[in-house]
């Protein structure tokens, strides 16, 4: 192995166990191992010029829109309007609070590009309400965790976005249409497993309920 790598490796590991965070020890580590071979002063002004043409695109100024109009949201009270949606059309079926918690986030999502920012408004709302209708936590908090992720996929996404500047050859407005049915899926696909655990656990409540009443009638 060249002991430029090795210099690489190490030092951005080192860094990383000082709780550097990961951006700042990749840029340290880079300019240490362009030490080796070259000045102080050459070394930082060729990582720097590396960090501005790497920044310099402008498509990345939709990720920071993006998340101000998920926080915009999230305040302005549009998530609350997405839950009601969602919930006039699912909310009466077995295990309806999951369908709405998993609509609501796919549309939230689809509207901000971010998961943190449908994770963060359509959680603070729906999981209070489903504990206070008998859901257990920790099923609730799953099923706002993994359904937030859809924003990951259905456009426009942040990642969809990095992925198309990172590659260089690939048109975000193509990933953007690749990612509505892989998006549109995993949350059918999320919903098919709530209603099978609501379903379970209305039987096993239901068999429980009449075990005890035979067990002692009066």
């Amino acid at each position: 192995m060249p002991i430029s790598i090795l210099v690489l490796i190490i030092v951005f590991v080192l860094l990383l166990a000082t709780n550097v965070p990961i951006s700042i020890a990749i840029g340290l580590a880079t300019v240490v191992t362009m030490m080796l071979s070259m000045p102080v002063e050459p070394a930082v002004t060729q990582v720097a010029q590396k960090i501005a043409t790497g920044l310099d695109r402008f498509a990345l100024l939709a990720i920071p829109f993006f998340i101000l109009s998920g926080q915009l949201m999230g305040q302005g009270g549009i998530a609350r309007r997405l839950i009601n949606l969602a919930k006039a059309f699912m909310g009466t079926l077995p295990g309806g609070l999951a369908f709405v918690n998993i609509i609501a986030c796919m549309l939230f999502g689809a509207i901000s590009g971010s998961a943190v920012a449908a994770t963060s408004a359509i959680g603070s709302f729906m999981i209070p309400e489903m504990i206070r209708e008998g859901y257990n936590k920790n099923f609730s908090a799953s099923v706002n965790a993994t359904s937030s992720t859809t924003g990951l996929l259905i456009p426009p996404s942040n990642i969809l976005i990095v992925y198309s500047l990172a590659s260089g050859s690939v048109s975000v407005a193509a990933l953007f249409i690749a990612g509505y049915i892989p998006g549109i899926l995993t949350g059918l696909s999320l919903m098919a497993v709530a209603y099978i655990i609501s379903i379970l656990v209305i039987y096993i409540s239901v068999v429980y309920t009449f075990n005890c009443i035979e067990s002692d009638p009066l």
